[in-house]
């Protein structure tokens, strides 16, 4: 089966640099397991809101710049937080980005504070 992004999702997108844009979009074509774009572009006030809340460890977000997504999986038209679902769609979203040639990282792959649902453009290419 292949998916495509709803249009919360495609909203969620707007103003996400375009390379991520476009791993996002050859990776929800080629997933066996569908998720959303929760969020992308963030304010400077949403931020604060996060990290006072403890949901981020910066003020100094990816987001901010439109460099960074969050995801959720959908199973049985269900949004779900299993750890082990971002697990299943990690390796499709790097893979997308490896044929896209569009270096990205996984939250998940962080030593500290793991974020299983956020994806990013990796720094060293995208200052």
């Amino acid at each position: 089966m292949t998916y495509m992004f709803s249009a919360r999702s495609l909203h969620n997108l707007a103003g996400v640099h375009p390379d991520l844009y476009a791993v996002m979009q050859r990776a929800i074509s080629t997933t066996p397991i569908d998720f959303m774009i929760t969020e992308g572009l963030r304010t400077k006030a949403k931020q604060r809101q996060l990290f006072d809340a403890g949901a981020s460890k910066t003020l100094n977000s990816r987001h901010l710049t439109g460099h960074a997504v969050d995801i959720a999986p959908i199973v049985g038209g269900e949004v779900r937080w299993d750890w082990e679902l971002f697990r299943k769609i990690a390796p499709d979203i790097k893979q997308a980005a490896v044929n896209l040639g569009i270096p990205v990282v996984w939250g998940g792959d962080w030593k500290t504070f793991k974020d299983g649902p956020h994806f990013e453009l990796d720094r060293k290419f995208y200052p």
